[in-house]
């Protein structure tokens, strides 16, 4: 598997997570997604520079 389709797969799976957490009322998948998009963070080097907007 390459970089390009670890790449494009890992979008899809926080998008698709970013979609159910948004249309569902509980907090448990709001963590889910949270965690997800620290672990691709992590995975993309993005440790301490670009950060999402604080509500």
């Amino acid at each position: 598997m390459s970089l390009m389709e670890i790449l494009d797969i890992s979008t899809k799976v926080v998008t698709a997570a970013s979609a159910i957490a948004a249309v569902t009322p509980t907090a448990k998948d709001d963590g889910i997604v949270s965690l997800l998009r620290r672990i691709i963070d992590f995975l993309a080097f993005n440790v301490l520079n670009a950060k999402p907007a604080k509500k």
